[in-house]
């Protein structure tokens, strides 16, 4: 089981990143749980200083860019 979490106000960026991500890991034919995390306190403290963010596994991937599906699938991997 793969965990996503999108970090971000909820943002249209911010939904697009979910939607990107959720797109990317059906593709690879994953098991995932995506959480969006729009609390600025918990982003704050997850060290998050610019959104959209992008971590899978706890591990941060990407901060401050709307990645494609394609750009995705490899850090899920």
């Amino acid at each position: 089981m793969v965990e996503i979490k999108i970090y971000g106000k909820g943002c249209s960026k911010c939904q697009v990143l979910a939607e990107n991500a959720e797109q990317a890991a059906r593709e690879l034919g994953l098991t995932y749980t995506l959480e969006k995390v729009t609390d600025m306190g918990a982003i704050v403290d997850a060290g998050i200083m610019t959104t959209p963010a992008l971590c899978v596994d706890g591990d941060l991937k990407s901060a401050g860019h709307v990645l494609s599906p394609e750009r995705i699938k490899p850090l899920l991997s």
